[in-house]
């Protein structure tokens, strides 16, 4: 046996020839004295770097020291039957002549070039062919033919190259004969240059190749292909007449396809830095470095879900998350104003969503990298400091990418006959991400129901010989439909259907990933409830003498979400009974509610923390700013305090013993380590219920040292929205955790369900939705994004929560909802059209029937001076409607001066909104008892205190109303604010105290 030294000399001196030819899965397959560890890290870097890496970690491998006997006869053999005899070759030392391996390597680039035109060969036709001619093996054939089903033509065809590229010389004139004699002529020509009726020797010896045996290479006679000669053959192809049938040689550099390699040049740049199994996806990645960022390449089934909107029709693309929907997108964009610039007219493109950081997300990732050059695109959305109106940034732009709140409105306001308002028919086609929003109430379906409006009265214009109004083709994008809630076939159907009515879709479009499709490794990991839960106990202590006080009496678990509802139906009735020893015994339940429910899923220290700051915000309530008169303490909130008082110690010790925690707890950090520590690079997000819990988790995280032992790095992302007691994230604080996370900066994200839908967020490995369950649509978005290889998806369950069963209800729904698309796509095309008819006629009725009711409502509208409101903490009356204005028809403020003596100014540090003509910095409170009104808002530098209607008891025709937590809910129209004259009085009474 030769020593070591000299099977590791040879295998370095051929390692570049090695690696291009070495078939990865076949060899491993073959080498025993490899173990499973190093072979998994191996096919993964296959997977995610490509064959030539993975080739070259697996050589690295083989020749790793020490050695046990007989390794490099395992690893020959190894090369030899796993198909990949031209590699056993150079290890056994039957090299070809120089003359033929330099013509094999002419005729492999020469295959490269024309690669484009090659590919549209019938792929399982060619690949039996040549499997029969022995230049494919059993395991090619298998493989070539899984790729074709899952991926189209093409993509098999360019696995058939790769795959016979590395075969001994002598396969080209083999794969000539197969492309003859499966009647590929106009191939056979492009790449022979001769006729297909002349002799196959003669072909051969024009191609040069050898043919290839069992016992080794055999050089043939005859002239070898230069590579002058292979583009002189391409330069006179591309000088044939235009009416012979050829083939597009017009090849350039980066249409080729590296053949050594797992992707094309083209797909290569779009995936670089973006995992593999991130078809084109929202990745920042595709845009930048060397790609030329208007060149968009869809793959297969990206472009089969795109054709019918190519041809202008309306459809709805329903995709995973993570496989290109919006890439898609922005091809249809620019497809659809090349084609309109083309003909001379006119292209105008909105991009809607349904949340404020999409859309920086999709202009700065998306749409201006690939459209700037030859297209103005621009972003507006709440956040947008833009001088302009957005009239104005419609007529002066191509694509627009906005909120569907600011379209509406805009809509609106055309509608109203105001000047500055869009129309629909200035908008050619119309965007709209996360379409399954398009439902009643939401700002989509506006949209969409006037479109069907004019639709429908176009057809009558039609009928009556009138030109109809111009109106926009609609492109749809979602991950799921869902099924609305529905537990048979017939209701998810109608569900999906109505969907595609309120869209006019002509077609839903959903398409099979093949292998790109990555199905995680899911898991339920269920708890046992605590033995013992002293620290759950002194709260439920606490809450029954605080039953006892208020005379209540509970029908329901404490903890949970039914008593949470209990308790708050509780409150609105006390409010409007004026019991204020129930409402504040109300109050304080809920918080307490609250406290136990974080003891299931976050540390007990959190929750102690959490109450002991309410107890204190609640005592600083209490406590007047200095020059102002006390605020009364009522017997009961005195009862309240020394009860949280009396019990506080007792909380705070049984806080710091771990023995007590809850299981979900435990059962999160094993599964946080076992990611961490079972993988080469573990990124992953964990999903969890409350803006509260997202925080706290991220410090237990971070405090533990055995998380910092085995690498991970948290930080938290959470809404952006002010309706909870938590401080929100803002725009541009959620960017910089996203990047941290990009970057590897971050790598696990602790969130929020606002990571659930639409952000742009990088591939990760696993995810954990820690205790919380909402719906199919959620379920299928959080499972997107596990978008790399060998993803896992675990649900962590909370005791109490019985997310278990739900998960449960959610993977039946959302194989209905599969099989409803499916029922839909095979739906004859007319019966399709009736019923999608019928629903659209139905929601236009339905919607005139709203706006009848709406406008009778408008006309009862009462007057301002029939409601009275009192504060709801000690039902002092506060002001009537009277003394109420509307600023810019949303910010209900009190103009009285009279009012301005009954409330109290106090620094609010999480309430600091900045907006481009007001501001909101603080919050007033009731002079007598502490309860929030409301916020002090800075207007074109007047300031006025604005109302929360929910801190209020309201009374309305000397009737009191139970709840009202909106001012929708209140039919009274009140009076515009006048700027001027409130800001000339404002003005005269500073004249006047400068004066005094």
């Amino acid at each position: 046996m030769e020593p070591d030294d000299v099977c590791l000399r040879t295998i370095e001196c051929y390692r570049p020839r090695l690696r291009k030819l070495i078939k990865v899965e076949p060899v491993l397959d073959r080498l025993h004295s490899l173990d499973n560890d190093q072979k998994e890290l191996i096919r993964n870097k296959a997977k995610t770097d490509g064959e030539l890496n993975a080739a070259d970690r697996l050589i690295d491998a083989v020749i790793k020291k020490p050695h046990s006997e007989g390794w490099f006869r395992e690893f020959v053999d190894a090369l030899s039957t796993g198909g990949c005899q031209h590699a056993a070759d150079y290890m056994e030392g039957n090299l070809p002549k120089p003359d033929l391996e330099a013509e094999n390597d002419s005729l492999i680039r020469f295959t490269e070039l024309l690669s484009p035109t090659i590919v549209n060969m019938n792929t399982n036709v060619v690949c039996q062919h040549c499997f029969s001619e022995g230049i494919l093996n059993q395991d090619d054939t298998e493989k070539i033919i899984a790729e074709t089903e899952n991926k189209g033509n093409i993509s098999g065809a360019r696995e058939l190259l790769r795959r016979i590229v590395r075969s001994r010389p002598g396969w080209f004139s083999t794969f000539l004969k197969v492309l003859r004699d499966t009647e590929h002529l106009i191939l056979f020509k492009e790449l022979s240059g001769s006729s297909p009726g002349d002799d196959m020797t003669d072909v051969s010896d024009a191609a040069g190749s050898g043919v290839a045996t069992e016992e080794g290479p055999v050089e043939e006679k005859g002239s070898s292909i230069r590579e002058e000669d292979t583009v002189e053959s391409d330069v006179a192809t591309e000088q044939a007449p235009a009416e012979e049938e050829t083939l597009d040689s017009s090849i350039t550099e980066e249409d080729t396809l590296d053949l050594y390699n797992e992707e094309s040049t083209e797909t290569r740049h779009l995936t670089e830095g973006v995992d593999v199994l991130q078809p084109d996806g929202n990745s920042t990645a595709a845009a930048a470095g060397g790609q030329k960022e208007t060149d968009i390449v869809l793959r297969d089934y990206q472009m089969d879900v795109a054709r019918p909107a190519l041809e202008g029709k309306n459809i709805i693309i329903c995709l995973p998350t993570g496989s290109g929907k919006t890439r898609v997108a922005v091809y249809i964009t620019k497809q659809h104003l090349d084609s309109r610039s083309s003909e001379g007219r006119s292209g105008k493109v909105v991009i809607l969503v349904n949340k404020v950081p999409l859309v920086e997300q999709h202009y700065t990732t998306e749409f201006k990298p690939f459209l700037k050059d030859h297209y103005k695109v621009e972003r507006v959305s709440g956040d947008s400091q833009l001088k302009i109106s957005f009239t104005e940034v419609v007529k002066n732009n191509d694509v627009i990418i906005c909120t569907a709140q600011i379209l509406q409105n805009y809509l609106d306001r055309s509608n109203s006959g105001e000047d500055e308002g869009v129309q629909l028919s200035d908008l050619t086609l119309i965007v709209i991400d996360e379409c399954h929003h398009t439902q009643k109430g939401g700002v989509y379906n506006h949209i969409m129901m006037r479109y069907l409006k004019q639709k429908h009265k176009n057809s009558r214009l039609k009928k009556e010989q009138k030109s109809p109004v111009p109106i926009p083709q609609i492109l749809g994008l979602t991950a799921s439909p869902g099924v609305g809630g529905a537990t048979k076939m017939a209701k998810a159907e109608e569900h999906i259907l109505r969907i595609c009515a309120n869209l006019d879709a002509f077609k839903i479009m959903t398409k099979s990933l093949g292998e790109n499709k990555k199905e995680l490794l899911k898991k339920i990991a269920t708890v046992e409830e605590r033995k013992q839960d002293p620290f759950g106990d002194v709260i439920k202590k606490i809450m029954n003498d605080i039953h006892a006080h208020a005379d209540l009496y509970p029908t329901c678990e404490l903890g949970s979400q039914n008593y949470e509802q209990w308790v708050i139906q509780n409150e609105r009735n006390a409010a409007k009974e004026e019991n204020q020893k129930v409402r504040v015994c109300a109050d304080h339940l809920r918080q307490y509610n609250e406290g136990l429910q974080l003891s299931n899923t976050i540390r007990m220290c959190d929750a102690f923390s959490f109450l002991n700051k309410y107890q204190e915000e609640e005592m600083k309530r209490k406590v007047a700013p200095e020059a102002e008169e006390p605020i009364q303490i009522t017997d009961t909130e005195r009862f309240l305090f020394d009860l949280f008082k009396g019990n506080k110690r007792k909380l705070q010790k049984l806080a710091e013993h771990p023995e007590h925690e809850n299981k979900s707890l435990s059962e999160l950090r094993v599964k946080i380590l076992q990611e961490f520590t079972s993988r080469e690079s573990a990124r992953g997000i964990i999903f969890t219920k409350t803006r509260r819990s997202a925080i706290a988790l991220c410090q237990w995280v971070q405090e533990n040292p055995k998380f910092e032992e085995v690498g991970v790095k948290a930080s938290h992302v959470i809404g952006g929205g002010d309706q909870s007691v938590v401080k929100p994230m803002t725009p541009a604080e959620q960017r910089d955790v996203l990047n941290k996370f990009l970057n590897g900066g971050v790598n696990l994200l602790i969130a929020t369900t606002v990571a659930e839908e639409g952000l742009d967020i990088p591939a990760c490995n696993f995810v954990i939705r820690y205790g919380l369950v909402t719906n199919e649509i959620a379920m299928i978005q959080a499972q997107g994004r596990g978008r790399a290889e060998d993803s896992s998806y675990t649900l962590v369950e909370v005791t109490g929560s019985g997310v278990a069963e739900k998960e449960h209800v959610n993977e039946y729904r959302k194989s209905m909802m599969s099989k409803a698309i499916d029922k839909i796509k095979n739906m004859n095309q007319g019966e399709y059209d009736k019923r999608i008819m019928e629903f659209q006629i139905q929601a236009i009725l339905e919607e005139k029937v709203r706006m009848t009711k709406k406008k009778q409502k408008g006309m009862k509208n009462d007057s301002p001076s029939v409601v009275k409101f009192s504060c709801r903490g000690c039902n002092k009356p506060v002001c009537s409607g009277e003394n109420i204005e509307i600023i810019e028809n949303m910010h209900r403020v009190n103009v009285s001066t009279q009012f301005r003596e009954l409330f109290i100014q106090r620094e609010n540090t999480s309430l600091q909104e900045r907006r481009l003509d007001y501001e909101t910095n603080g919050f007033i409170a009731c002079k007598e008892c502490g309860q929030r009104w409301g916020s002090m808002m800075l207007y074109r530098g007047t300031e006025w205190p604005c109302l929360h209607v929910k801190n209020f008891v309201v009374t309305c025709n000397g009737e009191k109303k139970s709840k009202c937590t909106k001012w929708s809910e209140l039919a009274i129209r009140f009076s515009a604010f006048d700027y001027a004259e409130h800001a000339s009085s404002v003005v005269q009474s500073s004249e006047d105290e400068d004066t005094d």
